[in-house]
């Protein structure tokens, strides 16, 4: 399906098969889309008997392409607004949030802004504030962009839509202006049950962005630190997490 958000297509899948279950929503990182989720989100429906919305953002996938790849440095706020947008278009009032990287910072933003949509977060590797183990994650994706075959691969998910993204999410976060975004003011506001799970071994991201999510924000909380694991979780542990997130939603919905 297609959802117009101010005159742009966004591709979204929505599978609503259980009645009075609430609408797990995916937010896919900074290189992500719905098809790179593969049949993780339908596995997480099944396990937890939840309806579940996947979608790609503008200029992923198989939505409508970016008109620029600069950025705002608030970027990630303004997605968050999107969210609500989708949300309310398509009457979801008990969303659990899922987000990845990118997207678990979406997440967070979502839920302290519109709290009475957001039941639930659960975030994976996701940015509070900016590292520079990240800016070094960014640096050498973007020796890897200019020197393997890695263009051809994000291809074939975004096609002609590749570079922009690309030049989006580096030039964005490698930005001077963009070293002091931080949305820790925003955590206090988060009064939904919170999951943050992470990598040890993450390539993009310390265990300081876990700590000082959970400290902030005002709900109940818990951390799911996963041994000899990068950035992506649900990708390198998948049963690990599956069983994770089955079990939250259980204890906290």
């Amino acid at each position: 399906m297609l959802i117009n958000i101010d005159g742009n297509n966004l591709y979204a899948e929505h599978y609503n098969e259980f009645e009075n279950r609430p609408t797990i929503v995916f937010l896919h990182d900074s290189l992500g889309c719905v098809e790179l989720w593969r049949d993780f989100p339908k596995q997480i429906a099944e396990v937890s008997q939840c309806n579940i919305l996947i979608y790609d953002r503008l200029g992923y996938g198989k939505s409508d392409p970016m008109p620029t790849y600069v950025r705002p440095v608030n970027y990630l706020e303004l997605e968050a607004d999107v969210l609500n947008t989708i949300l309310e278009k398509l009457k979801i009032e008990n969303a659990i949030l899922f987000g990845h990287s990118d997207g678990g910072s979406i997440a967070l933003i979502a839920a302290s802004k519109y709290p009475q949509r957001i039941k639930m977060v659960i975030c994976e590797a996701a940015h509070i504030f900016v590292e520079e183990i990240t800016l070094n994650g960014i640096r050498e994706a973007v020796v890897a962009y200019q020197n393997t075959n890695l263009p051809e691969r994000l291809q074939k998910y975004h096609g002609n839509k590749t570079e922009t993204i690309f030049k989006a999410w580096t030039e964005t976060w490698l930005r001077v202006d963009f070293r002091n975004w931080n949305i820790e003011n925003l955590l206090p506001k988060i009064k939904s049950p919170l999951l943050f799970i992470q990598g040890e071994k993450d390539e993009y991201g310390t265990l300081d962005q876990v700590r000082k999510t959970i400290n902030a924000v005002s709900g109940k909380t818990e951390k799911y630190i996963i041994p000899n694991v990068g950035h992506t979780p649900h990708k390198e542990a998948p049963k690990t997490v599956l069983d994770k997130i089955a079990a939250f939603i259980a204890e906290n919905y």
